[in-house]
């Protein structure tokens, strides 16, 4: 079995969002087999970490693992997306319904910090670790709502949509907006308005499906 130093994962981690990157703007198309050596060659690195990109991409749902380590690009079925992300809406509402009951102090200053970190690397044109702090600002709210078990399936499921939020945030410039629905969530969160907070989580997360159809447009 290959061992995967921590500065390959890391080369693999770019190679997975580059590769990411091509399969939603279609570079890469539904069926495409995924060639180990071309990759390697692309990047100028050794298989290893390539083998480690794929298997990313596989645990995201964007790339289909078949014997003898063939990987083949995932067809997009927009029809499951929209259920997921109407499923996610729903888990995020809950979430902050309970936050804006459950929610301590301490998460509170570190979600208006979370938020006011965010707002500097948009000003700064920080996409990439746009990324990262935007799922920080929404853990820190699962964490609020003081339920475990929903703050893992939330998770879980954020997780498996995140590249196509990414191309969302990214492509259709809605990062600014996404920073603007923060802060009336954030806002409904200090005041204790459990309703208000699930509301306006509920639309936050609900616009996404605006990616199917801007996917469409792609196609």
């Amino acid at each position: 079995m290959d061992k995967t130093s921590d500065a390959e994962l890391t080369v693999a981690a770019r190679m997975a969002r580059a590769l990411e990157e091509d399969i939603l703007a279609r570079v890469l198309m539904p069926g495409e087999q995924l060639d180990e050596r071309l990759i390697a060659e692309r990047f100028g690195v050794s298989r290893t970490p390539v083998r480690d990109a794929l298997r990313m991409l596989a645990a995201d749902g964007l790339v289909e693992m078949r014997p003898r380590r063939k990987a083949i690009v995932r067809a997009l079925d927009k029809q499951r997306m929209a259920q997921m992300f109407e499923v996610l809406a729903c888990l995020e509402s809950l979430a902050a319904e309970s936050a804006a009951r459950r929610m301590s102090p301490p998460l509170l200053a570190d979600l208006r910090r979370t938020h006011e970190q965010i707002g500097t690397c948009i000003a700064e044109n920080r996409p990439e670790e746009y990324d990262t702090l935007n799922l920080a600002f929404h853990r820190i709210i699962y964490r609020g709502a003081g339920n475990a078990y929903l703050e893992e399936q939330v998770d879980i499921l954020r997780h498996r949509l995140s590249p196509y939020r990414r191309w969302l945030l990214q492509k259709m410039n809605r990062m600014q907006l996404s920073h603007e629905e923060h802060g009336r969530i954030l806002a409904a969160l200090a005041d204790g308005d459990a309703h208000r907070a699930a509301e306006e989580m509920q639309k936050h997360v609900r616009d996404d499906d605006r990616f199917l159809d801007f996917m469409m447009s792609e196609a």
